[in-house]
């Protein structure tokens, strides 16, 4: 069952000595798909994605999914300790990155919970950064 939910993303960059944070506060829903979890929420102009809506797939702590579908669209797959090349798509076109994963820690359950991501991307095999992603979900009335 699809359950509303209040999402809080801090995502991490390190490139070249320079470290840069952001962070999105937003409402998304979470549903348990068998032994995934479906998290998904609207872009908006503060993302720079506005009219696209994303959808994490975790399946455990071995692969998480991250799918960007409407105004520019996305498929990437975070899987530990293997390297994925995937589509990422941004206003101005697309591009073929290599996404290697160090590590994953789902502690998701039904209605809230947290998920973590490290890994590194790279365009045409050059590194372009080191990324985290810290996501909690709480139930939309906390």
């Amino acid at each position: 069952m699809k359950q509303k939910v209040q999402l809080k993303m801090r995502t991490v960059l390190e490139y070249d000595g320079e470290r840069s944070e952001t962070e999105l506060l937003t409402y998304g829903t979470i549903e348990k798909n068998g032994s995934s979890f479906l998290i998904s929420y609207e872009e908006s102009d503060a993302t720079g994605f506005d009219g696209a809506t994303t959808t994490i797939t975790a399946e455990g702590e071995k692969i998480v999914s991250i799918q960007r579908r409407g105004t520019a669209n996305a498929n990437l797959v975070i899987e530990t300790g293997k390297k994925h090349h995937c589509l990422y798509g941004t206003p101005y076109g697309g591009l073929s990155v290599g996404i290697f994963t160090h590590k994953i820690s789902n502690k998701l359950f039904e209605g809230g919970g947290s998920l973590y991501l490290k890994y590194t991307i790279d365009v045409n095999t050059s590194y372009i950064s080191d990324n985290e992603i810290y996501l909690d979900v709480y139930p939309e009335n906390s």
